[in-house]
């Protein structure tokens, strides 16, 4: 059913309410918003000039290219902070300039030689932002390592961060919650998101709790003092105290003990608390020196872990390659990862213009390109490019415009692919369930991929809506306002007009 624009007494209303006078009714342009989406707005007390949308049908043009025609716009050149949407900047510029199938390399070079199965010298580990060197990457290092015919390391661990400029890797935060996984700051040698998963849950034999941990650290154990108690699972968080002793440690040679304590709602069945508690050179020492255990290796003694750049004389015994940039990308877009698009970004000021890699770098060469593209964005701002900010800003037209671009690169299907599917994956697998419901008969069903973004009084949405007709939209709307968090549902109510075909050529403007 085609739903019109607003153009009812609603919006009428509407209009005084946010202009806040009579008087002001008449300076305001006709509304072109969807009306259950300006109903939702107003009903939580969310001013339309607090608001932008923009909405474009994306048409084959000439062979090869598309082309848009704009349906919607209410504010939609405003700059607005985007929130995670920024992502799609970062992430689409990434694939076309470093192409899908790009790796980030992590070299090992050593001052010592290898005699006997035994590496007599230190191993220096030297990044390039590998954004994903995980315990499954690090496992296939080892086996690397290995296979030169070393079985013992005698010494120690050197890390060379020379990549990146000291100052992209400072802890500074916009909210305070140093702790959070979401805060982690880039690193040339980012192991595992520097973040502890612990897996909480009650056990399937007997009444306690089963605590295990992801990433495996040599030199830590488990203190389980939490007790079991018959509650819901909800705000299951607020009852667990949680600590590191000794808290703070660096002195990576010191065995460490995760103490929870307080109590678990039996109903929970299964948990992540998610923790950055280790500093970066502590982490990476005991989480290598465990994927060496693993392997089967062994040390002479435990190592310890520095800074330090690569002698001169060092000899280079191996170059790991992570997985390919486009896996990342689906990665960082479908479950918003600060920190990898963050590395994304700094890779491409590395790639381009050298090290060490510096976020200005990383923006220049992402202005560089949308120019390049034809794409100029008049008051972008990019202070990270993860969108985990407070000063980084766009517009809901730029946004779409760069929706469009993404159609007619190489990389168009690659970047489409890495959205998250309303309704089925990523930040939008639990939104419009019900909408799409009424689609399960149609041979060809309809969909959302949609980028989301949310801060505290920043909601955004950005993507693609292909319709129950078959028709392709751009979408992106921005909520800049305290309730911002109350604008979920006039997110969805938006993307459910379009999945329904709402606009209609004589609406359109």
């Amino acid at each position: 059913m085609h739903r019109p624009f607003l153009r009812s007494p609603a919006l009428i209303a509407a209009t005084l309410w946010l202009a806040g006078s009579l008087a002001l009714a008449s300076e305001v342009p006709p509304l072109a918003i969807p009306q259950p989406v300006a109903n939702s707005l107003e009903r939580n007390q969310i001013p339309l000039d607090t608001v932008s949308i923009s909405v474009t049908e994306i048409e084959p043009g000439r062979p090869g290219k598309h082309v848009a025609k704009k349906v919607l716009d209410w504010r939609g050149g405003d700059p607005m902070n985007p929130a995670s949407t920024m992502k799609l900047i970062t992430t689409l510029t990434g694939l076309d300039i470093l192409g899908p199938q790009y790796r980030w390399r992590t070299s090992v070079y050593t001052d010592g030689v290898i005699r006997q199965g035994v590496l007599k010298g230190n191993l220096y580990l030297q990044g390039t932002g590998d954004p994903k060197l995980i315990p499954e990457e690090l496992a296939k290092m080892m086996k690397d390592l290995q296979s030169l015919g070393v079985q013992k390391i005698d010494g120690n661990l050197f890390f060379d961060r020379s990549a990146y400029a000291p100052s992209v890797m400072e802890h500074n935060t916009i909210d305070g919650e140093s702790l959070r996984a979401y805060n982690v700051p880039p690193d040339p040698l980012l192991y595992a998101f520097r973040t502890l998963s612990f897996q909480l849950g009650k056990s399937r034999t007997a009444d306690f709790i089963d605590i295990s941990y992801t990433p495996p650290l040599s030199q830590i154990k488990v203190s389980n003092q939490m007790q079991l108690v018959d509650r819901a699972c909800d705000n299951w968080k607020s009852n667990i105290r949680f600590n590191l002793d000794p808290e703070g440690v660096s002195n990576t040679d010191q065995p460490l003990t995760a103490q929870f304590s307080g109590a678990f709602p039996s109903a929970c069945k299964g948990v992540n608390f998610n923790v950055v508690a280790l500093d970066p050179n502590t982490f990476l020492t005991q989480g290598f020196a465990a994927a060496w255990e693993l392997a089967g290796g062994t040390w002479s003694q435990p190592p310890v872990g520095k800074n330090g750049t690569v002698p001169l004389a060092a000899r280079l015994l191996l170059q790991f390659e992570g997985i390919a940039l486009a896996d990342d990308v689906l990665d960082i877009n479908k479950y918003s990862n600060n920190v990898m698009a963050r590395q994304v970004l700094l890779t491409l000021a590395l790639e381009k213009m050298g090290k060490p890699a510096t976020t200005a770098n990383g923006e220049l060469v992402i202005q560089s390109w949308l120019k390049q593209n034809g794409l100029d964005f008049q008051g972008l701002v990019i202070e990270n490019g993860s969108g985990l900010s407070r000063n980084e800003a766009i517009s809901a037209s730029q946004m779409n415009q760069l929706l469009l671009t993404a159609r007619n690169l190489p990389v168009g299907d690659i970047f489409y692919n890495s959205l998250p599917i309303a309704g089925t994956d990523g930040t939008m697998r639990n939104r419009l369930m019900s909408q799409l419901r009424k689609f399960l008969h149609l041979k060809k069903k309809p969909e959302a991929r949609i980028k989301t973004g949310s801060l505290a009084d920043v909601r955004a949405i950005s993507g693609y809506v292909l319709s129950k007709s078959g028709k392709m939209y751009a979408v992106t709307s921005f909520i800049n306002h305290p309730n911002a968090w109350r604008g979920l549902e006039a997110h969805d109510q938006l993307l459910s007009w379009l999945l329904e075909d709402g606009p209609e050529p004589k609406h359109a403007r």
